[in-house]
């Protein structure tokens, strides 16, 4: 086999993405399209990471849909106005998985549900449907569960950014000492080892 056939079946490393609060604006229970906006440095960060070689990655807890908030085909036209929105700024995403588990418990740190967050489900299975390499791949969000799901799913490292939720919590838990970053295009420039 030729060296450009073995790398085509090489497992890549990954950004796994949170969606509010890291990509979009933060909008409890969001089921209006019309309200979806990327935050600022989103799509230069989507773009620094693939050309550098990493696939990116939502993974978004969507309870909304199993409380009867919101309909899969609003998540889909939510979906399909930030791919828009994205696509328009020269960026764009290798995969969106989404988990409508609805929670029982307050404790951010008990799984549930294989697929929600803390779970590492939507990574484990991005892994198999994108061939991802889990050991080189990162997640990066704003929340406990993001964090944890990361770890969960044995990725290399995760970083908080603090554009989405409080972090206090999170680090009490994750430690002082845990990786945090203002928004998605810091956080990128820290995975790719820039100033």
């Amino acid at each position: 086999m030729d060296r450009i056939g073995v790398l085509s079946h090489e497992a890549r490393p990954a950004v796994f993405l949170d969606r509010d609060g890291t990509l979009i604006e933060a909008i409890h229970y969001l089921a209006d399209p019309a309200l979806v906006r990327l935050l600022p440095g989103v799509a230069e960060a989507l773009r620094l990471l693939r050309d550098a070689g990493f696939a990116c990655v939502v993974a978004t807890n969507q309870s909304g849909v199993g409380r009867g908030i919101l309909t899969l085909e609003q998540l889909a036209l939510i979906h399909q106005e930030m791919t828009r929105q994205l696509g328009d700024a020269g960026a764009a995403l290798d995969g969106i998985y989404w988990c409508t588990h609805l929670p029982t418990l307050d404790d951010k740190t008990v799984i549930e549900h294989v697929d929600r967050k803390p779970g590492p489900g939507m990574l484990l299975r991005a892994a198999r449907d994108l061939n991802l390499n889990l050991a080189e791949s990162w997640i990066v969000g704003d929340q406990l569960g993001d964090m944890l799901a990361g770890r969960n799913a044995a990725c290399k490292g995760g970083i908080l950014v603090r554009c989405g939720y409080e972090l206090n919590s999170a680090l009490k838990v994750l430690g002082g000492d845990w990786p945090v970053a203002d928004d998605l295009l810091a956080a990128a420039r820290v995975i790719l080892g820039q100033p």
